[in-house]
C-alpha cells in the first residue's frame, strides 16, 4: 500500500450538516444546492489537508435497520428531512461518482455501522484512518490509529479526537462511551437510555463502575434514592439502549480495502455537474485542459505603463474606435474622499493602458475631458457609480456610458449573493481569473489597492476590463431575450449617474441639532437607569439579556413568556407582553429606545459628517434587494425611525444648506395600493382612486359592512393594516398580532377583504400559478424575480414562495416607477441647466435641495414628471411639501 492513510466520510451526516449551516441556495432552475455545495467545499478541504490514499463516503439507506427491528420507536421523533433536503441527495451521490469516490450503503446497517467496520478493517491492514461526521457516536470508534474528526460550527471548522483526545475531555476509554449511552440515552436518535440520567451522572458512575455491567453489581453502593430506582426499574432499558448505541465493526461489505483507492476524477463529467449546478468556485478545482480555457478564450492579459507624453495617442485611439472602457483606482475604499492612484483605459484589440495619477492628474483631465463628455464615445465599465464619482471629483461629466455588467447581472439574477467581476468572467466566458477577496481579503483584514503591488493592480484592472468588453454582447442578448432590455437602458443604467451624484453631494447635517438631542438622550437614559434600579432594588447592566432575566424573572417573578438556550428570553415582544404587570417594563422598553435613537442615529451619524463640507454622504445601493428597491448604507438613511416623535426629531438635523436653498420633499401617495388596483384591475379599487375616496375608509366601509360616513378613525386604521398586509401578503397570524385581535377575528378581515376585492383575489391566485408555472413573476417593466420556493413541499417555504410571488409584481413595479421618475428629475434639472440637486430617495419619496429662486420650477418638474411616469388605471398622485429641515417637509 503506498499512502497509508483511509478516509472514511459519513456523508449523511455531512449532507445535513452543509445543508442547515448554509443559507439556501439555488440555482436558476430552482434546484437547491447549498448542502451539496458545502458537502464539496468540506470535502476539498479535508482532502487537501490529509491527502488519503484510501477514501469512501457511507450513506444512510432508506427503510428499518436492525436497530427498528430490536425497538420500533429507534429515531422516530426525528422530522422528515424537509424536500429542499431531499432533492440533494442525488446530486452529491452524482457528484461522487464523478469524482470516482466510492459511495457505500447497505440494507439494515446505517452509515456508521459501515464506517465502523471499515475503520476494523483499514486497521487490521496498518492504516491510519480518518472519520469525518458530525456525529460524536462516532468517538467510539476512535484509537490510536482511528481518528475522528467532528465538524463544529455547521462546516467551518473540525475538532479531531483519537483515544487520547477522549480520555482527557471525558475522563473514560471510547468503548466506554457506548456503555455512557445505555445509561443516558440520546433524544435525537429517540435512544431512551435510564431516566434522570444525564452526561454529568453517567461519567460518574462509568468512571467509578468501569461500564454498565459495573453499575448493577455495584447497585447496592449507589447514592441517590432516586437514581438507584430508576436504575433498577430501567435495568432491561439501559442494555437495550446501549445496543442500539454501539456501532457494528462487522457488517458483510462487499468491498475491500483496496477497491476504496484514490482515483483521478473524470473531470469532464466533473465539469459539467460544476457548471449545471453553477458552482463557480469549484470550476477552479478541475484542470483548466479539461475545460479548455485557453484555447477558447485566448485571454491575454496586456497592459502598458502610459505617461502624459502618450495621452494624446490614446485619445486618438479611443476616438478612432468611438468606445472604451476605464477603471479608476483610489487609495482606501471612500471614492468621494480618498485620493486617486490610478486610472486604466481599455480600447478594444489594444492592451490596457494604465496611468498613473499621482502626478500627472492634471494633464489627465486636460487630455480626456472632451472624450469621457463625448456624447458620441461609448464608455463601458464595472461598478460604474464609483468611477462616476471620482469623475464629479475632477469636474468632468460622463456622457453616453452604455455598460455595467455588474448591473445587467443584477437584472439577470437579482436574488445573487454578490456580483464580483470574476464571478461574471467564470459564468459567462468560462475563465476563472483573478479574485479580488483573493488579492485582497475580507473583513477586518481587507487590503485596499494601496497595499498590493502596482503590478498586482495593473494586471487586476487589465483583467477587469477586458472580461467587460467580453461580456457586453451576452450579457446584453440576455437582457433582450428576457424582455429587460428597455429596463436596463432606460432605467438601471442611467439610474448610475443619479446615484453617483446623490452620493457625491450628500445632505448637510446641522452637528450642534444633533449633538443638543444627544445630550437630551443622555440625559433621559441617566434618570431612566436611576429609575430602573430603584424599582429592582439592585444596579445590573441593564444592556444585558442575562442579567435583565435574572432581574424580571427571578427577583421580581414576573410570568416567564419565552426562554432561549441561554436563559430568559427579555426582546420586545417579551417586554410588551409584560406591560401592566411591573412598572419596570415601561422603564426598560424606554431606555432600550432611547439608547438605539442615541448609539445608531446621533453618535452613528456624528462620526459619518464629513469634516470638510458638513455633510453625510450615504451609498445608495442598486444590486442589493430583490425586489428592484434601492437600499441605503453608512448611513442607513431609510430606517429612521418616523413613527415616533423621538424618531421624527432626527431629521430635524437634516437642513438645506444655507438660507439661499430650502428642501423640497415629494412623497408619492399611495404607490403600492395604486399599482395593486392598475396589475388587478379590481374595479371597485380603481373606482375609489379615480373618485378620489381615501382608499382605506373605502376599504373599512366594505370590509366592516358600515357607511362610508360611518367609517371610525379604529376602522380606518385597521383597514389600511389590512390594506398593506394584502400587499406584503399577510396571514391572518401576521395580521392578528399588528391588530392585536385574534386569528379568527383577523382571518374574516381578510376573507370579507377579498370577497369584496375579487379581482385582487383573482390576481393573488394567478400570479402563484403563474410564478409556478414560469419560475418567476415580473413587474410591469418586466423586472424578474425567480420563487424556487415555490415549488417547494415544506409548507411553510412555499408559502414563504406565495408571498413573495404576490407582493414583488407590486413592490417591485412601485420601485420601477420611483427610479423612473428619478430618472427623469434628474435629467430634467441638469437638461434646464437648474442649480437644485436631487439628494435622496426614501421608499416612495425624493428630496431636492432647492435654490429657493427656482422653487416653482422644481415643485412643477418633480408633480409633472412623477404623476406621469408611468400610465396606470389609476392616477399616479404626489404630495409635495417645503421645508428647511427634513423634519418641516413631513
Amino acid at each position: 500500500m503506498d499512502n497509508k492513510k483511509l478516509m472514511i466520510i459519513d456523508g449523511s451526516s455531512l449532507l445535513h450538516r452543509a445543508f442547515y449551516a448554509l443559507p439556501l441556495l439555488t440555482t436558476k432552475e430552482g434546484v437547491y444546492t447549498n448542502g451539496v455545495y458545502g458537502f464539496l467545499t468540506m470535502l476539498y478541504r479535508i482532502k487537501e489537508e490529509y491527502d488519503p490514499g484510501y477514501i469512501c463516503v457511507a450513506f444512510d439507506k432508506k427503510g428499518p435497520t436492525f436497530r427498528h427491528k430490536e425497538y420500533k420507536e429507534y429515531k422516530g421523533t426525528r422530522d422528515k428531512s424537509p424536500t429542499e433536503l431531499a432533492q440533494q441527495f442525488p446530486i452529491i451521490r452524482e457528484t461522487l461518482n464523478a469524482m470516482n469516490i466510492v459511495v457505500l450503503e447497505m440494507d439494515e446497517y446505517e452509515a456508521d455501522d459501515i464506517a465502523g467496520t471499515l475503520a476494523k478493517m483499514g486497521e487490521s491492514q496498518g492504516l491510519e484512518t480518518i472519520l469525518v461526521t458530525g456525529d460524536k457516536d462516532y468517538l467510539q470508534l476512535a484509537t490510536d490509529n482511528t481518528k475522528v474528526l467532528i465538524t463544529r460550527k455547521g462546516i467551518t471548522e473540525l475538532e479531531i479526537f483519537d483515544r487520547a483526545k477522549i480520555e482527557e475531555v471525558y475522563g473514560i476509554t471510547p468503548a466506554q462511551l457506548i456503555d455512557l449511552k445505555g445509561l443516558m440515552g440520546d433524544k435525537s436518535d429517540n435512544i431512551p437510555g435510564v431516566p434522570g440520567i444525564g452526561e454529568k451522572t453517567g461519567l460518574k458512575l462509568i468512571k467509578e463502575f468501569k461500564n454498565i455491567e459495573g453499575v448493577y453489581e455495584n447497585i447496592d453502593n449507589i447514592s441517590g434514592k432516586k437514581l438507584k430506582e430508576n436504575l433498577i426499574e430501567n435495568e432491561t432499558i439501559a442494555y437495550l439502549s446501549r445496543r442500539l448505541g454501539e456501532i457494528i465493526t462487522n457488517v458483510p461489505l462487499d468491498s475491500d480495502i483496496e477497491g476504496l483507492k484514490t482515483r483521478e476524477p473524470d473531470f469532464e463529467e466533473l465539469l459539467k455537474i460544476y457548471e449545471s449546478f453553477e458552482f463557480k468556485s469549484l470550476i477552479s478545482k478541475i484542470p483548466s485542459e479539461y475545460s479548455q480555457i485557453e484555447e477558447v478564450l485566448d485571454f491575454d492579459i496586456e497592459h502598458n505603463d502610459i505617461t502624459s507624453e502618450d495621452f494624446s495617442r490614446v485619445v486618438d485611439l479611443i476616438e478612432k474606435k468611438n468606445k472604451f472602457a476605464f477603471k479608476f483606482l483610489i487609495d482606501n475604499w471612500n471614492y468621494i474622499e480618498d485620493s486617486i492612484l490610478a486610472v486604466a483605459i481599455k480600447v478594444e484589440g489594444e492592451p490596457t493602458f494604465y496611468i498613473d495619477l499621482k502626478d500627472s492628474l492634471g494633464s489627465f483631465i486636460e487630455s480626456f475631458k472632451d472624450v469621457f463628455q463625448s456624447e458620441k464615445i461609448e464608455k463601458l465599465g464595472y461598478s460604474l457609480k464609483d468611477d462616476i464619482i471620482v469623475l464629479f471629483r475632477l469636474h468632468i461629466q460622463i456622457e453616453n456610458y452604455i455598460f455595467d455588467p455588474k448591473i445587467a447581472q443584477y437584472l439577470i439574477n437579482p436574488s445573487q449573493s454578490e456580483y464580483s467581476i470574476n464571478n461574471l468572467s467564470q459564468e459567462y466566458i468560462n475563465y476563472y481569473g483573478i479574485d479580488e477577496e483573493a488579492l485582497l481579503g475580507k473583513g477586518k483584514k481587507k487590503k485596499n489597492f494601496n497595499d498590493i503591488t502596482e503590478e498586482e493592480r495593473r494586471v487586476y484592472l487589465s483583467y477587469m476590463l477586458q472580461v467587460t468588453f467580453k461580456l457586453e454582447d451576452v450579457m446584453m442578448d440576455i437582457l433582450r431575450k428576457q424582455n429587460m432590455e428597455e429596463l436596463y437602458k432606460n432605467v438601471e443604467n442611467p439610474l448610475i449617474e443619479v446615484l453617483a451624484n446623490m452620493e457625491y453631494i450628500g445632505f448637510k447635517i446641522d452637528k450642534e441639532e444633533l449633538i443638543s438631542l444627544g445630550e437630551k438622550y443622555s440625559n433621559e437614559i441617566e434618570t431612566l437607569t436611576s429609575e430602573i434600579y430603584e424599582l429592582s432594588e439592585v444596579e445590573f447592566n441593564i444592556n444585558s439579556p442575562k442579567q435583565m432575566g435574572e432581574i424580571l424573572f427571578d427577583k421580581l417573578e414576573l410570568p416567564v413568556i419565552k426562554k432561549t438556550k441561554t436563559g430568559y428570553s427579555t426582546n420586545v415582544e417579551v417586554l410588551e407582553k409584560l406591560q401592566g404587570k411591573h412598572p419596570i417594563i415601561d422603564k426598560i422598553l424606554r431606555y432600550r429606545q432611547i439608547v438605539k435613537l442615541k448609539s445608531t442615529y446621533i453618535d452613528g451619524y456624528l462620526n459619518l459628517i464629513n469634516p470638510k463640507n458638513g455633510r453625510i454622504h450615504s451609498s445608495f445601493n442598486q444590486t442589493i434587494t430583490t425586489t428592484g428597491r434601492i437600499s441605503s448604507t453608512e448611513p442607513n438613511l431609510q430606517n429612521i425611525p418616523i413613527r415616533t416623535e423621538d424618531g421624527k426629531m432626527i431629521r430635524k438635523a437634516f437642513v438645506a444648506s444655507d438660507e439661499n436653498h430650502i428642501l423640497v420633499d415629494a412623497d408619492y401617495s399611495q404607490i403600492e395600493l395604486r399599482v395593486l388596483a392598475h396589475i388587478s384591475k379590481d374595479e371597485k379599487m380603481i373606482e375609489a382612486f379615480k373618485e378620489k375616496i381615501d382608499i382605506h375608509s373605502k376599504t373599512a366601509s366594505e370590509v366592516f359592512h358600515v357607511p362610508l360616513n360611518e367609517v371610525t378613525p379604529t376602522l380606518r386604521s385597521n383597514a389600511k393594516a389590512v390594506n398593506f398586509g394584502i400587499v406584503y401578503g399577510i396571514s391572518d397570524y401576521g395580521l392578528s398580532r399588528d391588530l392585536n385581535i385574534s386569528r379568527k377575528e383577523a382571518k374574516e378581515y381578510i376573507d370579507n377583504y377579498l370577497e369584496n376585492y375579487k379581482g385582487i383575489r383573482k390576481f393573488m391566485v394567478d400570479i402563484v400559478e403563474e410564478g409556478k408555472e414560469n419560475g418567476f413573476v415580473e413587474t410591469l417593466l418586466h423586472r424578474r424575480r425567480y420563487i424556487p420556493e415555490l415549488q417547494a413541499k415544506n409548507f411553510n417555504v412555499r408559502s414563504f414562495g406565495e408571498r413573495i410571488a404576490m407582493n414583488t409584481p407590486i413592490q417591485g413595479s412601485a420601485a420601477d416607477i420611483i427610479k423612473m421618475a428619478m430618472v427623469e428629475v434628474y435629467d430634467a434639472l441638469k437638461t434646464r441647466g437648474l442649480k437644485s440637486k436631487l439628494i435622496l430617495q426614501v421608499h416612495d419619496e425624493l428630496i431636492i435641495e432647492t435654490i429657493k429662486e427656482e422653487l416653482d420650477d422644481v415643485k412643477s418638474i418633480m408633480k409633472d414628471i412623477m404623476e406621469s411616469a408611468i400610465k396606470l388605471d389609476v392616477p399616479l398622485k404626489v404630495d409635495i411639501e417645503v421645508g428647511d429641515s427634513w423634519y418641516d417637509t413631513h
